[in-house]
């Protein structure tokens, strides 16, 4: 069970292992999909509609992104992004955020630095050993694409 305080007005994530469950589908024409889990879509709604504000912070560039982007208005997304820290910092900054504020979520070593920097940082089970070894990290039941983000949403509500 995820510990969260009351006090998290923000979530920023990760999208491929959190959102998705890290594969992407190609097509004969060579076109990239993924599949999302509509538990997760659902967290997204849940999100919006109890007044969090959401980040995503990827390091690929994808059509499903954008699509959530659009259905629900999420505040901050940046996509192609190779030192997620930096765009953490901004967000923190921008929104004038407390370490008591936020919640951070990733999977693989491009997120590592930005899980150490959160207070309260969350993976899935199936991420890289060096995440989930994290001295404060917390490891959701689900795995990524299979409702994990529908589970921290949960823990919010």
């Amino acid at each position: 069970m995820l510990r969260l305080p009351n006090t998290i007005k923000m979530i920023i994530t990760d999208f491929d292992g959190i959102i998705t469950d890290n594969c992407v589908y190609i097509d004969a024409n060579g076109q990239m999909s993924r599949k999302l889990n509509f538990k997760d879509i659902m967290g997204f709604s849940i999100l919006k509609k109890n007044n969090y504000k959401i980040g995503i912070i990827s390091g690929e560039s994808n059509s499903a992104i954008e699509v959530l982007k659009q259905k629900f208005d999420i505040e901050e997304v940046h996509q192609g992004i190779r030192n997620k820290l930096s765009v953490l910092e901004s967000i923190i900054a921008k929104y004038n955020l407390s370490d008591e504020e936020f919640i951070y979520v990733g999977d693989d070593i491009n997120d590592y630095d930005s899980l150490l920097r959160a207070k309260y940082a969350i993976s899935v089970p199936n991420a890289i050993e060096k995440v989930k070894n994290i001295s404060n990290i917390q490891i959701t039941t689900s795995t990524g694409g299979e409702g994990a983000f529908r589970e921290i949403v949960d823990a919010l509500i």
